[in-house]
């Protein structure tokens, strides 16, 4: 007689938050097809794993409604099994046990093998840069190092993800390998914090070696380097990104703030001159940087002073690329034993006005690119556009490239000349040179 048990499962792998979760994601996903699993992304299966974000209270609240839906489909019949991994997870797992017991089992961070022997299969050492990627095949994420060692007062990120630990470079340069043989074009490398790569390893900062050593591989054209740490910076890496034309002229560094007083109380190591002088260093190395910044208004104390100071200074910086978030008090950080002081209106009012400035800067900005002609990858097709980026862009959070394809073929995936035609606040629209 035939029992339930032999149904074949189909795994859903959900994916909330940010790049570090969707490169998480990928490995899972590839040592569970190496089992001989079959598995989906954000697809109808009747086994789901929800990957979560625990870093602010949105991302929480999308983590903890997400979980509520797929519990809800479980309790129609629609999915037989809800499984939890990630930084909620692994930040709250007594609380979600208790508050949200019907999910069939809660993993960490870094219960992998744990949670893969949940779902029927084995942890496989042996498989070293194996991952089933979700993103455009001609890009994917390479995660250089896991956790944080720094001390900022508002981030929650090494409860979570623990103490920094290194990739070494060997093993880096095997999985960008097997992704440059599956047709990847362009490494996104990222990490809580670029700038600290190999001091626990190698007693160095490493980021520079590692990009020589990726640079060196067949098939990948652009390496784009996230999240770097403004202090301590190691500035041999602006040499490698002015002399090897695979490295983008480009950089996230998230800088959050610029007065003193509220760096001091962030515990962020530096003060307005430090960072404003390495932002000098930067355009003075690598005239044609793009440089992307984050960052954080409302923090507690912040004062009316404190904020022009900041809008300020961003008039003067002219970032080419920035995002603004509002602060987020978080339980168990530094910052949680302030008096979270500042008004929610307040907030949301000083970020507009942030992203007002930047709106303006940006449009400036692009302005000057018209008549330009740009190499630019082509990431996809969406209505009647073909969607590209600059190496100065990053997916999914910069500028992109609009090529209207009722006039033009482009072939996704691959690069183009293209000429820049027009620029909106945000969006270049061009035309392929021929």
């Amino acid at each position: 007689m035939r029992t339930k048990s032999l149904k074949k499962n189909k795994i859903n792998v959900v994916t909330l938050g940010c790049s570090k979760n969707v490169y998480d994601s990928e490995v899972l996903m590839g040592q569970l097809k190496a089992s001989g699993k079959e598995v989906v992304h954000e697809k109808e299966g009747n086994v789901v794993v929800i990957n979560t974000c625990g870093f602010i209270n949105n991302a929480k609240e999308e983590s903890v409604n997400t979980i509520l839906t797929y519990l809800q489909k479980k309790e129609q019949g629609e999915v037989d099994k809800v499984f939890v991994t990630g930084c909620l997870s692994e930040r709250y797992k007594p609380d979600l046990q208790k508050e949200i017991p019907d999910v069939d089992q809660y993993f960490g961070t870094t219960e992998l093998p744990s949670l893969l022997k949940a779902l029927g299969a084995d942890y496989r050492h042996e498989l070293i840069g194996e991952r089933l990627t979700t993103t455009p095949k001609n890009y994917a994420y390479l995660k250089i190092a896991e956790g944080c060692d720094r001390p900022c007062s508002f981030c929650a990120i090494p409860l979570m993800r623990g103490k920094h630990k290194s990739t070494p470079i060997e093993a880096l340069v095997i999985e960008a390998e097997k992704l440059a043989a599956s047709g990847v074009k362009e490494l996104i490398l990222i990490a809580q914090d670029l700038t600290y790569y190999g001091l626990d390893i190698y007693k160095k900062r490493a980021l520079a070696d590692l990009l020589r050593a990726l640079v060196k591989i067949d098939g990948v054209e652009w390496i784009r380097l996230h999240y770097a740490f403004p202090t301590g910076f190691p500035m041999d890496v602006l040499e490698v990104i002015k002399q090897e034309p695979k490295v983008c002229n480009y950089i996230d560094i998230p800088l959050q703030h610029i007065s003193d007083s509220i760096l001091k109380s962030m515990r962020r190591g530096t003060t307005y001159n430090k960072t404003t002088q390495l932002l000098k260093d930067f355009r003075a190395a690598v005239p044609q940087m793009a440089i992307r910044t984050t960052l954080i208004v409302g923090y507690p104390d912040e004062t009316e002073e404190d904020f022009n100071l900041l809008k300020q200074w961003v008039k003067e910086m002219r970032f080419e690329r920035l995002g603004c978030f509002t602060y987020s008090h978080e339980e168990n950080t530094h910052a949680y034993q302030l008096d979270d002081n500042v008004p929610e209106e307040v907030k949301q009012q000083r970020a507009s006005e942030i992203m007002d400035i930047q709106s303006q800067i940006s449009w400036e900005l692009n302005q000057e690119k018209v008549g330009q002609i740009f190499r630019c990858v082509i990431d996809r097709k969406e209505g009647n556009y073909f969607v590209g980026r600059t190496e100065f862009d990053s997916p999914d959070v910069d500028n992109e490239v609009l090529i209207d394809a009722s006039t033009y073929y482009l072939k996704t995936g691959e690069f183009a000349m293209i000429k820049i035609i027009e620029a909106a606040d945000f969006d270049l629209y061009g035309e392929p040179v021929v």
